[in-house]
């Protein structure tokens, strides 16, 4: 199962858990598991969130394999100017 990482302020929303353990063959499954682990996150991944893949970055890879033994890290989307 991928190891599912929380930070900065996603984690106030899982009730302080700040990790997760998932079987998800992709970016749009585990956002489907933790969507239902934690609905407070839900708007969050309604929006857009960055997910880091064993190190690299991707946003809007819904279909981007997550393997079992993968390290998924979960961050807000940036905006800026």
């Amino acid at each position: 199962m991928a190891r599912v990482v929380f930070t900065g302020s996603l984690k106030r929303l899982t009730g302080g858990d700040g990790e997760l353990e998932l079987d998800a063959a992709n970016v749009r499954q585990l956002m489907r598991g933790v969507g239902e682990r934690y609905p407070a996150l839900k708007p969050h991944i309604e929006t857009g969130m960055v997910v880091a893949i064993d190190g690299q970055i991707y946003q809007d890879a819904w279909l981007q394999p997550v393997g079992p033994d993968s390290e998924v890290h979960l961050l807000p989307k940036l905006a800026g100017g």
